[in-house]
């Protein structure tokens, strides 16, 4: 069959040989077997077995030692952060394992990685590849190309058919400089820097933390359209490109149609079959295992279909997923299956098998190479100003504007693997393939570390405007966002909305979030139910939840505007969600639900850290004042009698937090229905102050002190305590006599009513007295509010 150098059994074949295929054994006899013929390692998976295992102990120990490393933190955090995006540290450990450290040793090399022996790598890696786009597939929307505006339509075209035209140009020009032999290869590298690939750009963001901003969905949106505009571009370029290069007409036509039917077959009839599959899963129940198993192997054939029809075998998979509906149950299931594998074991495979692959000790050609990089950065500042045109057409921020086009330029895993793909065919040599991934990395550094440099979202919420309650007039409309991750926690909203004297001549305008958690999809998403968009995707709990708030403003008619929102993001991103409507509409109030959940016997049956730390950076951002409401409503409590008046006590100590606490009580006590109690606590044989805020506490209180002698439903008291410890046993005293206790969050560090007590706190973002309040201890239906002011920065 062929008369070249062949491997069998391990050993060089003779020129006169002839064999169909490498043949080499699969199992050994195990490393003690009393046969001493073979090493083990001339065994197929004992030594892939082998290779694995040393592949990821040196990845996890460069990991382990970028952590370790005195090095600046925006050193180890960009290689750390880029090892998501691009594999970075997995292209490390392939190059400390390839031809340029380790494989100079002749024995390391025959003996873990023999020429035969990378052909189980290969496989592995391309099959992991396969998996990766399909998953990106399933994780995007395309349904967002139709709701985007015309800004991310603009960029998104812009920044595809700018590049496609200047990369003909760069092409037509440098190809005649080049001999015959470098010319595929300046086409290729081409064909891939115009692209745009969607999950390597999805991916950035997520490691920037600013994928549920505004600039993050607009980088999204645009990259969406950039993308698929991009592929479109690949192959109808692709199809003309080779009448040129002299194939028969016939043939590229029916390459043309075969791999359009496929990609018709991929869409249409995919999509009905999993609509199917959809339908045929009862609400709330997981897609069944077999569906799964069936999509794996589907995902496999589209591959080999993809690549017999003419188009890049990863075409396939990722069509395929396209197909796919995103989120649940069947995207999310998919999701929830495949990505720890594809993540944690194929995607570190590939980079690291790419890596293997690259020779930084070889003598490049000079002038090739100086040709190549002025290819490659021209393309790329070419990509980057057609993107930071339009964008500033388009009246987006200088700053953002140049931030977007960083982001856009990204290159990651997809570009990898399109090299490494061209490295296979031999359209581009050893020294190509090196640099190019060198540019590779390079390119998706410089993109992190600018965008963190010049891009700080959280001065979007800055406040320069007062937006609280304790100067918001009574007679203007106070505006609050309610949030919610479950009915319950709609239910504990609406109650505190209801005793909050919402009338005629003082409304409350409620926007309503309803947090959901993304799941098998990669966009986030904003829907305002008050212009009819569906909730179809958010399941039948949310459609509950939302018929909850509609309910309370019919109920509350003319005194309650409710305006109902569902986000669905990724939870260590809600809080943009939270802070941008907040922001958007300009509320004096954010109200969040505790943490923690209690049953009628007083036991915590909830406890989410992850909720726990998106108010925590809540706290941290809001454009407004924020109160987190422990609601302790189930708890069941014999009590000897059955009150008229709701029962609200603020326990006041002094400062901001303190009078936004205050200023809410009194709020409440409008309503006749609401009884108001404040007690102040002072500290004994303690002299008295200028301090400012004393002052400002001084006038507040006089206020409550007047109206509790003229109002039958307010009343005061001060209470003199030595240190922390007695001001803890009037705030558990006061469980017994109220339906809800308030107090402010934050307090003065040198306070001696807190001495004792305020390192001692768990929970932080409740403050030391709210900390007390929420304890589980407490065992009566008495709930919480615990309130910070906006900070004004």
């Amino acid at each position: 069959m062929a008369s070249d150098q062949l491997w069998h059994n391990g050993e060089l074949a003779g020129q006169n040989d002839e064999f169909c295929r490498v043949d080499v054994p699969l199992h050994s006899a195990g490393l003690w077997s009393a046969s001493k013929a073979r090493n083990f390692l001339n065994y197929a998976l004992p030594r892939l077995q082998l290779q694995l295992a040393l592949i990821f102990i040196v990845t996890q120990a460069l990991h382990v030692l970028l952590r370790r490393l005195y090095m600046p933190r925006i050193v180890s955090e960009v290689m750390a952060r880029n090892s998501k995006v691009c594999g970075y540290v997995e292209i490390k450990a392939g190059v400390i394992l390839g031809h340029t450290f380790l494989g100079q040793i002749p024995q390391f090399t025959e003996t873990l990685f023999p020429e035969e022996g990378e052909v189980l790598l290969d496989l592995l890696s391309k099959i992991g590849f396969m998996f990766f786009m399909f998953l990106a597939g399933v994780k995007m929307d395309p349904g967002m190309v139709t709701k985007t505006g015309v800004k991310a339509w603009t960029i998104g075209l812009s920044s595809t058919v700018i590049p496609v035209g200047l990369g003909l140009a760069l092409s037509k020009s440098v190809e005649e400089q080049l001999p015959l032999y470098r010319r595929s290869g300046i086409r290729s590298v081409l064909s891939t820097l115009f692209l745009i690939p969607f999950p390597v750009i999805s991916a950035l963001l997520v490691d920037l933390k600013i994928m549920n901003t505004e600039l993050g969905r607009l980088a999204l949106a645009a990259t969406l359209i950039g993308d698929l505009t991009s592929a479109g571009a690949t192959f109808f370029v692709g199809n003309i490109r080779l009448t040129w290069i002299g194939w028969r007409s016939s043939m590229v036509a029916q390459i043309f149609i075969l791999s359009l039917a496929l990609i018709v077959l991929l869409i249409f009839c995919s999509r009905a079959a999993s609509l199917w599959i959809i339908k045929s899963t009862p609400e709330g129940k997981p897609v069944k295992g077999f569906y799964v198993a069936l999509i794996s192997g589907a995902v496999l054939a589209s591959a080999i279909l993809s690549d017999n029809v003419g188009l890049q075998y990863q075409l396939g998979p990722f069509l395929l997923g396209l197909s796919v509906p995103d989120g649940p149950p069947l995207g999310s299931t998919l999701v929830e299956r495949l990505e720890t594998l594809i993540s944690g074991f194929f995607g570190p495979l590939l980079m690291t098998y790419c890596g293997l692959k690259l020779n930084l000790l070889l003598v490049f050609d000079v002038g090739y190479m100086r040709t190549l990089w002025y290819v490659i950065w021209v393309e790329v500042l070419g990509k980057f100003v057609s993107i930071l045109v339009p964008a500033v057409v388009c009246r987006v921020p200088l700053r953002d504007a140049v931030a977007l086009s960083f982001i856009m330029i990204a290159q990651g895993i997809v570009e990898i693997a399109a090299y490494h793909n061209d490295f296979d065919k031999q359209t581009i040599d050893t020294d190509t393939f090196t640099a190019l991934i060198e540019s590779v990395l390079g390119i998706a550094t410089m993109s992190y570390v600018v965008v963190r440099l010049i891009h700080d979202y959280s001065r979007r919420y800055t406040g320069y405007q007062k937006r609280n309650i304790l100067h918001t007039a009574y007679n203007s409309e106070l505006r609050v966002v309610a949030c919610a991750h479950r009915q319950d926690d709609a239910l504990a909203a609406i109650k505190l909305l209801e005793i909050s004297s919402p009338a005629t001549e003082s409304p409350i305008a409620v926007y309503a979030l309803n947090l959901v958690e993304l799941v098998g999809r990669t966009s986030p998403l904003l829907i305002n139910h008050g212009l009819g968009q569906k909730a179809s995707a958010i399941g039948l709990r949310s459609q509950q939840m939302i018929d909850v708030f509609h309910s309370f403003e019919q109920h509350q008619s003319g005194f309650v505007s409710v305006q109902v929102f569902t986000a669905m993001s990724l939870r260590k991103f809600m809080h943009h969600d939270i802070c941008s409507l907040a922001f958007d509409k300009s509320a004096s109030l954010i109200t969040l639900p505790f943490h923690r959940k209690w049953n009628q016997q007083g036991k915590v049956v909830f406890d989410s850290n992850i909720l726990r730390n998106v108010n925590r950076q809540v706290l941290e951002m809001a454009p407004c004042s924020v109160a987190i409401h422990v609601d302790r409503r189930k708890v069941h409590y014999e009590s000897s009698g059955t009150r008229l008046q709701f029962h609200v006590g603020v326990l006041f100590l002094g400062g901001d937090d303190d009078r936004e606490a205050l200023a809410y009580g009194k709020r409440m006590a409008k309503s006749l229905g609401v009884h108001l109690t404040v007690v102040r606590l002072v500290a004994v044989d303690v002299t008295a102050e200028n301090h400012w805020d004393t002052v400002l506490d001084i006038e507040t209180l006089k206020d409550i002190k007047i109206q509790s002698s003229t109002q039958k439903n307010i009343a005061y008291r001060e209470e003199k305590v030595k240190d922390g410890p007695e001001s803890a046993l009037i705030a558990n005293a006061m469980e017994e006599a109220f339906d809800l206790i308030m107090v402010g969050r934050r307090h003065r560090d040198d306070s001696p009513l807190l001495s004792g007590i305020s390192q001692w706190s768990d929970l932080e973002e409740l403050g030391p007295l709210g900390d007390i309040l929420a304890s589980s201890d407490i065992k009566r239906p008495v709930s919480v509010l615990v309130v910070q002011q906006q900070v004004v920065k």
